[in-house]
């Protein structure tokens, strides 16, 4: 099983299938993939009707190979990965150039890959998801109160895998 299969099978299960919550503003979505998203990678159909096959398309292309997750340790790249579909590319990518110590511009090039690399995997995780709960806990109410028990349950599960990885 590829880095990539592995990792999508995780993000699959937090994001589940068809949502259309009116409190949640990513609007209609599907395997996660929101409208405009599936929308700007070039699907035309009902969201009801994505495949998984679809989304897992979707994410390859605009998510994992963005982040360029297949330069960097999969315990790391998992991390990312999974914050760039719940946060976007630039949060996650931003988030992680500030736990390696370089200019936090959204874009993951050559220099934050030496840094990510340059680190400890254990201790990038660590830090990479205090990061991102710091993130969530600052998201305002009403959103807090009605997603923030996920949210942190996504982190805890994230950080259960971080310890098999």
């Amino acid at each position: 099983m590829s880095n990539f299969e592995k990792a999508i099978d995780r993000v699959l299960a937090h994001e589940g299938g068809y949502v259309n919550d009116p409190r949640d503003n990513g609007g209609e979505t599907n395997w996660g993939v929101t409208r405009n998203t599936a929308t700007a990678a070039g699907y035309k159909g009902s969201m009801r009707d994505m495949t998984r096959d679809q989304a897992k398309a979707i994410y390859k292309r605009l998510y994992w190979d963005t982040i360029k997750a297949d330069q960097m340790p999969f315990a790391v790249a998992y991390q990312v990965f999974d914050a760039a579909v719940n946060h976007g590319v630039s949060a996650a990518s931003k988030m992680i150039q500030r736990a390696v110590g370089v200019a936090d511009d959204g874009v993951i090039g050559a220099n934050t890959l030496r840094a990510i690399n340059s680190r400890s995997v254990q201790n990038l995780v660590f830090e990479f998801n205090g990061a991102r709960i710091s993130f969530y806990t600052a998201i305002a109410k009403p959103q807090f109160d009605r997603f923030g028990k996920g949210w942190m349950n996504r982190v805890a599960q994230n950080l259960r895998y971080a310890a098999n990885d």
